[in-house]
């Protein structure tokens, strides 16, 4: 079963086109990072998927639901959850609040406690700060906290906006583990936009490379070959 189908979609910003024909999947358990140059449509695919921004042609559908051009809340009810780039936490809330504030909608209560108790331990750096200001972790601290709160959502589509900007290759490193054991443990769906083509082939997920709104390179990302990836980055 597919958790996310996106079919020939386009998005333009005024007189420009940001996407073109942009066609992807991702099953059930199975993670696909997105890649590509600054400027290849990356983030634009996301807002569009998250209902941020509306498609002019091309259909988006989340578990079989039509989602297309739907508002946020629509989306997010139909099961997707979004950690855009930037580390949005609530600063002036401790880790413990604002992982709680992400699950106010749910109403299995006992499930939530369960979740909580399985992210602290999957991230155990939040465990030991659950009662600090959000505000005063560290970069990557921040990261792996809006990714918890995301996932206290109970998603069955985990999207993530470049996990890695603006963190030291230590900390990325840390940040991708507990995804890979989150995706091995609960068959979880992941849809990552990574701007290193490196990064995406150690984890060795299927890429799904943009360059000027559209796909240019997809397929499993250790199989492709440097030369491959390298020439559909650089447009050679």
């Amino acid at each position: 079963m597919y958790r996310l189908e996106i079919d020939n979609l386009h998005v333009a910003y005024g007189g420009v086109q940001a996407l073109r024909g942009v066609s992807l999947r991702v099953a059930e358990g199975e993670t696909v990072m997105v890649t590509g140059p600054n400027g290849a449509g990356k983030s634009t695919l996301m807002k569009a998927l998250a209902g941020i921004v509306k498609p002019q042609t091309g259909r988006i559908r989340l578990g079989g639901r039509d989602t297309t051009g739907q508002s946020a809340e629509r989306v997010a009810a139909a099961g997707l959850s979004m950690v855009p780039e930037g580390r949005h936490v609530f600063g002036s809330m401790s880790v413990l609040e604002n992982l709680r504030v992400a699950s106010g909608q749910r109403r299995d209560r006992s499930q939530v406690e369960a979740d909580l108790d399985y992210l602290l331990d999957v991230f155990p750096v939040l465990k030991e700060r659950t009662h600090a200001q959000a505000g005063l972790l560290s970069g990557g601290q921040q990261q792996m906290l809006v990714i918890a709160r995301a996932l206290m959502t109970a998603p069955t589509l985990l999207a993530i906006d470049e996990p890695s900007l603006g963190l030291a290759p230590k900390i990325t490193d840390q940040v991708y583990e507990s995804l890979q054991t989150m995706q091995a443990q609960r068959q979880l769906s992941l849809l990552i936009v990574e701007q290193s083509s490196a990064r995406v082939v150690m984890t060795g997920a299927r890429m799904v490379m943009l360059r000027s709104g559209q796909v240019v390179l997809e397929g499993p990302a250790r199989r492709l070959g440097a030369k491959a990836i390298q020439a559909a980055y650089f447009g050679v």
